[in-house]
């Protein structure tokens, strides 16, 4: 069973980074797109940003562009998503998703997801 694990995350001053990274269970990491998303309390899950398998290319949500990177290492079975200039708005559960082929900022369009991991950006 495909499984992904995210970790990295925590509590961080606003201002601040983190790096989250999500694993992935198989060696056929290469041929997903993964995603991350996020959920605060009360609010839908929003896309953050993700990557296609093809050419490691990237989309960012607006609130996001300029303060996140996504990227990948298929050597490592392993996605990233560093987080710059935190804001206290960024605090939500962060997953990861993957899906075969070609993904999005659209939640639906995913096959696999982790548990998820807690940010949370406070003073």
């Amino acid at each position: 069973q495909l499984q992904l694990v995210e970790s990295g995350g925590g509590l961080v001053q606003p201002g601040g980074s983190l790096r989250l990274s999500c694993v992935f269970s198989e060696d056929t990491f290469h041929y997903y797109a993964i995603g991350w998303f996020r959920q605060a309390p009360g609010k839908k899950r929003e896309g953050v940003a993700w990557i296609s398998s093809s050419d490691d290319s990237t989309e960012y949500a607006d609130s996001v562009k300029g303060r996140f990177t996504m990227s990948r290492d298929n050597a490592k079975n392993t996605a990233y998503l560093q987080m710059n200039s935190l804001k206290p708005e960024d605090t939500a559960v962060y997953y990861c998703a993957a899906k075969r082929g070609v993904g999005g900022l659209t939640a639906y369009v995913y096959d696999y997801w982790g548990q998820g991991t807690q940010v949370t950006v406070s003073s």
